[in-house]
């Protein structure tokens, strides 16, 4: 027994089930922080490993996307873009919810495509939703400084472009994002865990949603009486401001802000609670 003792005194670390759905584990995800970044380096490295154009598609795809907008809603729709150039408009709107449904698209299929890693060798489950989040600010690097780039352009041919102080809340934007990115991401994963077919809904949603999320209009253009319902949604805060901060034109306010950044840590916590639950009947489901 005495042996016994000595042997077990002598472990750093003991894997064990996990006994709450409120322990979060971060001290235990800092400690798998190399696992963390190999996880990162993966993902950014073999997403367009076997392509011809390789990253460049971070840059081809928003661009091809506001071409698009500017025939469809600015040209044929005629929707307002508040008085900025379409161009920057619809780049800026594109920009920033791309990091969103990306992170979105990635951690909703966490389970799904790491079934048989996760049956073989424990580690925290989170790293992987998380490894997604982070990697995919590398993507929305570029498409900012492609974003930049246009700007600047568009403000030497005199183009009324009007950066402001606000610039100094991007880091918040990013991280509302990213929470809302993780959190809903979480939730949906541990559904289709056990629910399939809601992996038919994914796109669509997505879809959806950033038609409903201020990206192809501005909220001036929303007529008075139905304002307050497009308000309601978090994310048109969120790209209206990034709009603000960069253009000069968009709605942002500080009461909208601490909404969107309310409802994401509730759906942060209610997305990890979900994942945590699921985590430990996650092999007996599939």
């Amino acid at each position: 027994m005495e042996d016994k003792i000595e042997v077990s005194e002598g472990w750093h670390i003991v894997n064990k089930p996990q006994s709450s759905l409120f322990d979060f584990k971060i001290k235990e995800v800092w400690q798998y922080r190399d696992l963390l970044s190999m996880f990162i380096r993966r993902d950014v490295v073999t997403v367009y490993k076997q392509t011809v154009l390789g990253p460049i598609w971070y840059v081809v795809q928003p661009v091809l996307t506001t071409l698009i907008f500017i025939l469809v809603f600015g040209r044929i729709a005629k929707i307002s873009t508040d008085g900025t150039p379409m161009i920057l408009f619809y780049l800026a709107g594109i920009t920033m919810w791309n990091y969103f449904a990306e992170t979105f698209n990635n951690t909703s299929k966490t389970f799904k495509e790491n079934e048989d890693i996760f049956g073989k060798v424990y580690f925290p489950r989170l790293l992987m939703p998380l490894a997604k989040v982070i990697g995919g600010l590398i993507k929305f690097g570029i498409q900012f400084a492609m974003f930049l780039c246009f700007m600047l352009a568009m403000w030497l041919t005199g183009s009324p472009v009007n950066p402001n102080w606000s610039i100094v809340l991007l880091p918040v934007l990013l991280l509302m994002m990213a929470g809302y990115g993780l959190g809903t991401g979480i939730i949906f994963t541990s559904l289709t865990a056990k629910y399939r077919d809601l992996t038919f809904l994914l796109q669509f949603v997505v879809q959806l949603l950033m038609y409903a999320s201020a990206v192809i209009f501005p909220v001036s253009s929303v007529p008075e009486e139905y304002r307050q319902y497009i308000l309601l949604n978090p994310f048109v805060h969120i790209i209206e401001a990034f709009k603000y901060m960069f253009l000069g034109a968009g709605y942002i306010t500080w009461e909208g802000l601490m909404y969107s950044f309310g409802l994401m840590v509730v759906i942060l916590v209610f997305g990890i609670l979900i994942f945590n639950r699921t985590e430990k009947t996650f092999m007996d489901t599939i």
